[in-house]
């Protein structure tokens, strides 16, 4: 995969981090569990068993180290892709009603990872 050359378009710093997360189509379904592979204040990218169209709506639970609790979001598909055929998809979300502290805190955490694995 060619590594992207072009000036950053991304509006929040992004952070490789891996944390369970379970999600489902926000109308109807099941909860299906899953994996980050990286996230910002902005969004998370995750990998799914089934391609997503864009626009699609996802209800999240996810446990960050941070909190004692589960987050409870919403997430819209920018983009879904298929890394393998008919199996793994990489699934683009972008968040869309993260509670104030919480984007706060997510912004400090990830600052930190930023931090931690510049210093590596």
């Amino acid at each position: 995969m060619e590594k992207y050359a072009g000036a950053e378009r991304r509006k929040f710093p992004r952070a490789n981090a891996n944390f369970v997360v379970s999600y489902r189509i926000r109308q109807h379904g099941t909860y299906d569990l899953s994996q980050t592979k990286n996230i910002s204040q902005g969004g998370v990218l995750i990998t799914t068993n089934k391609k997503f169209d864009s626009g699609t709506q996802l209800a999240m639970t996810i446990r960050f180290p941070f909190l004692e609790q589960k987050i409870e979001i919403i997430a819209e598909v920018v983009d879904s892709k298929e890394i393998v055929k008919g199996l793994i998809y990489e699934t683009r979300l972008r968040f869309t009603d993260l509670p104030a502290e919480f984007f706060k805190e997510l912004g400090i955490y990830i600052k930190e990872l930023l931090e931690k694995w510049s210093k590596k």
